[in-house]
């Protein structure tokens, strides 16, 4: 299934570029597209990271997850961020994609693709990129396990690293 597309949208593409997906969707991610979309003749590299959802946290058995969003938050700040990003890096493209809803194991929760001239750039970009949607961005994520309880999960818990709550750990280089 093709993502949904917006080309003006806050995640927008570079120009001459596909426009970009949106940052939610409540149907599967369509890696395949998105990575066939990222390529750019300037970019001498393309990082994909995929967040696919396991089948255990913590020592228990997971059976799905569910994600829910405060959409206009949260794809503003997915465009500042991928927007900073390709900034600091001269990326040729950045693009990010996160589901909402349930999520079965082995699907795909969320994707952030780079592209820069460099793979060093498109990395750092590609890791920045997630760190901080997962510890900023307004996703949040409910665990279902396979006995029938679910929890919500706290998606930032790096004050437990940091020692700070205001302090993320890709903020210490950790």
């Amino acid at each position: 299934m093709a993502a949904p597309s917006h080309p003006s949208g806050p995640a927008a593409a570079s120009p001459g570029q596909a426009p970009a997906p949106e940052a939610l969707s409540s149907e599967p991610l369509d890696i395949v597209g998105l990575l066939g979309g990222a390529h750019h003749p300037g970019a001498g590299a393309v990082v994909l990271f995929s967040g696919e959802v396991r089948d255990n946290n913590q020592g228990r058995a997971v059976s799905s997850l569910e994600y829910e969003a405060y959409a206009p938050l949260a794809t503003s700040m997915i465009a500042e961020i991928l927007a900073t990003a390709r900034q600091r890096w001269s990326l040729q493209t950045a693009v990010a994609q996160h589901r909402t809803g349930r999520v079965a194991v082995g699907d795909t929760a969320v994707v952030v693709i780079t592209a820069s001239a460099h793979r060093s750039e498109a990395y750092a970009a590609n890791r920045y990129i997630i760190d901080r949607i997962k510890h900023e961005a307004p996703i949040w994520k409910c665990e279902h396990y396979a006995d029938g309880t679910k929890e919500w999960g706290n998606n930032c818990n790096c004050h437990t690293v940091t020692g700070d709550v205001n302090k993320h750990i890709y903020e210490t280089g950790g």
